[in-house]
């Protein structure tokens, strides 16, 4: 009996592996088409069958850092071999790099959206990070009037899809002068991240025994240096997988940044679609800026996966 039930174990642990592996596949799979796509000549681009064996080349990049206009005519020897390197990876693609009248390069927008990115992605993950973790510490230490009534307000927030408020914010942004700016994108992925973070934060911080802030409290600390030097340490992988998961929302967010922004404030999501190339869409250059696209969020979750691992088991949502 115990040989059977053996290799039944056996069996199923096999089946297991076999699954994970499918699932792995199925979600590397865009990746991998991303990440092969944007090393890609245009014209493998879209093969059918897809080319799985190429020659990987870095002309996509280039073009998706300059901005270019269609050869009328080809350049002369001379001139090919006057052009720097990367500037010919865009003559042989039939293109050529646009420059000033002073023969200045033009270079896309691409670089100041993904700063743009940057900056709203991580200071409103720290803003949402930081209240969120106050608010937690508030219901969850101390007895407040209407708590459950409250956390259900902060909770239905997210009830309704972002979108949906798209124009009523843009009306009143425009009327204060917050369109198109910086803070304006702040504000709005703050509170959207806010309720995420205060559900979040409270199951850590129920986790957190009390008894650890009234030695302290017993050692002459002050309720807010308990706060800092106790709970803060203690709570940092839920902070930092509540931070992941802020990041990734903040970073990836389309509608309303394709709706308050236009110009200054843009991000990075809204402008790789619109880098199109002379007539079809050049899907190489396309590649390349959602592959540079993923880069930061991908770097940022592998640097705090021991945390994020741990606080998917160590903390709950639950009343």
């Amino acid at each position: 009996m115990a040989a059977v039930t053996t290799t039944t174990e056996r069996s199923l642990n096999k089946l297991a592996i076999v699954a994970v592996l499918i699932v792995t596949v199925i979600f590397l799979a865009p990746i991998y088409w991303i990440a092969s796509t944007a090393f890609k000549p245009r014209n493998l681009a879209t093969t059918v069958p897809p080319t799985v064996v190429f020659t990987p080349e870095i002309s996509p990049f280039v073009k998706l850092f300059t901005k270019r206009s269609q050869l009328r005519t080809a350049p002369t020897p001379e001139e090919y071999a006057a052009a720097p390197w990367w500037e010919r990876l865009v003559f042989d693609g039939g293109e050529k790099v646009v420059r000033s009248g002073r023969g200045e390069v033009q270079w896309s927008g691409y670089p100041n959206r993904f700063m743009n990115s940057l900056i709203v992605a991580i200071s409103s993950t720290i803003l949402a990070v930081g209240m969120g973790t106050f608010t937690a510490y508030g219901f969850s230490r101390f007895k407040v009037k209407g708590e459950q009534d409250l956390l259900f307000f902060i909770l239905s927030t997210r009830m309704l899809p972002p979108v949906v408020v798209a124009i009523p914010m843009f009306l009143m942004y425009r009327a204060v002068g917050l369109n198109d700016t910086h803070w304006g994108l702040i504000i709005l992925y703050t509170a959207f991240n806010l309720s995420f973070s205060v559900w979040l934060m409270k199951g850590f911080m129920d986790e957190i025994p009390k008894e650890y802030e009234e030695a302290a409290l017993v050692d002459g600390y002050t309720r807010i240096q308990a706060f800092f030097k106790v709970v803060l340490p203690e709570a940092a992988t839920g902070i930092a997988a509540t931070a992941v998961f802020c990041f990734i929302t903040a970073w990836n967010e389309y509608a309303f940044a394709l709706i308050m922004t236009n110009r200054r404030a843009q991000t990075a999501p809204p402008f790789i679609p619109s880098q199109v190339g002379s007539g079809l869409p050049d899907w190489t250059v396309i590649a390349a800026g959602t592959f540079l696209f993923l880069l930061p969020v991908a770097i940022f979750t592998f640097l705090l996966r021991n945390h994020l691992l741990r606080g998917m088991s160590f903390g709950a949502i639950r009343k």
